[in-house]
Formats: structure tokens, C-alpha cells, sequence
């Protein structure tokens, strides 16, 4: 048609122009003249379409091939090219979803339907000891996984037959919407209602996987877990997940664990914490004593006079770090000094006299609750007295 502009010069590009200068040209029209951004602009909106239709012939190397030799007329019915075209914006599918994603959409791209994609990732969950996430253990579990069809090939298709090509999207797998509206003609991509986005549809779905291209089946995995991992974290294991699309690679199982409680030890990421009893005379004259560990017990010497609630440190004797295996958090007890709740005479007599010798805090029984009890008559011990007296002591209340 004589009042058509050359392609070349409505988008401002060199015949020679590649790919991504005839784009990149393109996008700038087009965020320029978009209605949106032009609303009741009819002289933007003409431009705005016709860079599309040029960008629609110059990004197709077919269209493009024939419009370098024969011009408009190859898009003409009875055209020197043989070929009519009459362009909409349905034709403009991957265009849009690829040009007005970043400028529209925040940076969404429209996604090939027809392109290789990941597989879905499957989600499960295992629960383990305590000691199993702090040291690490190996477990077998069970997963439902889909494998690729055998009768059909992946296709979803009956035996001998191939899924068709979308007639409502002509394959794109969407569908671009166009509607006038207060503020001028705006476009809205949409998933095919036909197809659900794939660009193919299936007259006869194959008996065995009923169309979906797949077979599931229960299949155990052997899942290695890493010493140090905690509540709720998850392990990745690569390729166990949904099978790919159109050749893409398949998704990842994702292990979410789950941690027991334990009577003894709390944690606190790398850190355990644990409360440990000790005797009155362990607490005053001091010593070696017993503390369980998550690696078995240890001895610790604590000082004589130790009170309730006094806070050890046992450094590296906490969970082991995911990071770095040789590095280990560490273990906090709490000591605590217990109190016999019943004692026979011999107990009470040896208590009695270690009160004495700490200079008698003890009140006698009376009968009037006010009266002052007796002064205790002064006794000096000599240091055998002494000597005896703090070993009955200690082999009373060991």
C-alpha cells in the first residue's frame, strides 16, 4: 500500500538492524505511544500501532524475509509474496508479554509456552531425635513421584495419535485482550482458557495416564541429613521433584524437618542448655562433679561455696555448625543445689553440729515462739575435732 511507511523508518532502524536493535527501538515507541500513558491521544494511538505491526514483521525472520523482498505488497492477498496477512493484536502475544511485562508489569516476563521448564518442587516432611539433628543421621523415606509416561511418551496423547495445535490462542498459550476504555485502548494478556497456557490441546487423551503425561508411583529415597540442622529447616535433594516441561529439568524434593523434644537438653541454634543438681555439701565444700552432655558425662570442678542457679560454660560441647564441621557451639548448665526434703537422725544430728560450728543459726523449740534460744556455751574445737567433723559431714550429705 502506497500510504504505508517503510517498517525500517517507523521504527527509526537500519535495513542490517539485528534482533535486538529492531527490540530495543521498539520498546521505546512503544512505551512513548501506549495508550495507557497516552490516554484520549488518537495520534499516539495510531503511532503505537504502527510500530507494532512493524515490529510484528521485523521480529519474525519469515515475515521479515519476505517483506525485505517484496515490501507491503507481500502481506497483500494476491501480493507479488502469495501470502496475505492481516495483523491483530492476538499476533502480538509474545510481544506484549515480553515488552509491556518489564514496562507494565514490574519486570514479569511472559514465559515461552513452548520453552524448557523446571518442574515443580515436592514438599515432605521428617521428623527426627534430637540426637539425630545434632549429629546427623541417614533415613529412608517414601515419596509419591510422577514419571513420564511410558505408552504415551510424555505427550498425554492416545497411541499413535499427537496433541494439536490451539486454534483459540493459535498456540501462544495466551490471549491478548484489547478494550477501549476512558483513559484509550489497553491490552491484557491472559492463559488460554483452551489449553491452560500449554499452546497444545488433546482430542484423545492416552487410557493409561488419562492426558497428563505422567505416572506416579511410590519410590523410597534415601535422604542424608547433615549434623547441626535444626527445626523447621529443610533439605534439598536435586532432580527427586515433578518431571520438567517440554525438556526441562525436574523439580527438587524439599525435606522440611521436624525436631523431638528431649527430657534433658534445650537448644538455642548451636547452644544447648540444660539444668544439673548437685548436693549441699557437693555446693559448699566444692569438687569434681558429674554433668550429663549430649556426648555422654563429663567432670567439672566446680569451687567450694557454689550457689543455686550459678551458670556453667562447657565450651565445644554444644551442636555441631552446618557451615563449618569442625566448629561446635556450646553447653550452658545450671546448676542447682537441692534441698533433702527428709532426713533421719543422723542427718539432723550432723546438720545440728555443722550449724554449731558455723556459729548456730538454728532456734530451739519452745514453747513461747518469741523466747530467745540459749546461747550456746563456748566450745573451742581443736583441729582433729574439726577435721572429723567436716568428713561426717561430707559422707552424711554425699
Amino acid at each position: 500500500m502506497a500510504d504505508k511507511r517503510d517498517y525500517y523508518e517507523v521504527l527509526g532502524v537500519d535495513k542490517g538492524a539485528d534482533d535486538s536493535t529492531i527490540k530495543k527501538a521498539y520498546r521505546k515507541l512503544a512505551k512513548k505511544y501506549h495508550p495507557d500513558t497516552n490516554p484520549g491521544n488518537t495520534e499516539a494511538e495510531a503511532k503505537f500501532k504502527e510500530a507494532s505491526e512493524a515490529y510484528s514483521v521485523l521480529s519474525d525472520a519469515d515475515k521479515r524475509r519476505q517483506y525485505d523482498q517484496f515490501g507491503h505488497d507481500a502481506f497483500q492477498n494476491g501480493g507479488a509474496g502469495g501470502a496475505g496477512f492481516d495483523f491483530n493484536f492476538n499476533d502480538m502475544g509474545d510481544i506484549f508479554g515480553d515488552i509491556f511485562g518489564d514496562f507494565f508489569g514490574g519486570g514479569s516476563r511472559r514465559r515461552n509456552s513452548n520453552a524448557p521448564m523446571k518442574g515443580s518442587n515436592i514438599k515432605v516432611g521428617i521428623r527426627l531425635t534430637f540426637e539425630e539433628a545434632v549429629f546427623g543421621c541417614e533415613k529412608d523415606i517414601e515419596v509419591s513421584i510422577k514419571d513420564e509416561c511410558k505408552t504415551c511418551g510424555g505427550s498425554g496423547a492416545k497411541s499413535g495419535t499427537s496433541p494439536v495445535t490451539c486454534t483459540k490462542c493459535n498456540g501462544q498459550g495466551r490471549i491478548v485482550y484489547t478494550q477501549q476504555t476512558i483513559f484509550g485502548v489497553t491490552q491484557q494478556a491472559q492463559t488460554c482458557p483452551e489449553c491452560k497456557g500449554t499452546g497444545k490441546v488433546i482430542k484423545e487423551k492416552c487410557v493409561d495416564c488419562r492426558g497428563t503425561g505422567y505416572i506416579s508411583s511410590r519410590k523410597k529415597i534415601r535422604v542424608t541429613v547433615p549434623a547441626g540442622i535444626d527445626e523447621r529447616q529443610s533439605i534439598k535433594i536435586s532432580g527427586k521433584g515433578e518431571p520438567g516441561k517440554n525438556g526441562g529439568p525436574r523439580g527438587d524434593l524439599l525435606v522440611e524437618v521436624a525436631v523431638m523434644r528431649h527430657p534433658i537438653f534445650g537448644r538455642q541454634k548451636y547452644d544447648l542448655y540444660s539444668t544439673s543438681p548437685i548436693s549441699f555439701a557437693q555446693a559448699a565444700i566444692g569438687g569434681d562433679i558429674k554433668i550429663k552432655t549430649i556426648d555422654g558425662d563429663v567432670l567439672f570442678n566446680i569451687k567450694p561455696g557454689t550457689q543455686t542457679d550459678t551458670r556453667i560454660r562447657l565450651k565445644g560441647k554444644g551442636v555441631p555448625s552446618l557451615k563449618n564441621k569442625t566448629l561446635r557451639g556450646d553447653h550452658y548448665v545450671t546448676l542447682v543445689v537441692e534441698v533433702p526434703e527428709k532426713l533421719n537422725e543422723a542427718q539432723i544430728e550432723a546438720l545440728k553440729a555443722f550449724d554449731e560450728a558455723m556459729g548456730g543459726t538454728l532456734l530451739e523449740k519452745t514453747n513461747e515462739a518469741t523466747q530467745t534460744a540459749p546461747k550456746p556455751e563456748e566450745h573451742k574445737e581443736n583441729k582433729a575435732e574439726k577435721k572429723n567433723k567436716k568428713k561426717s559431714l561430707k559422707d552424711i550429705f554425699s
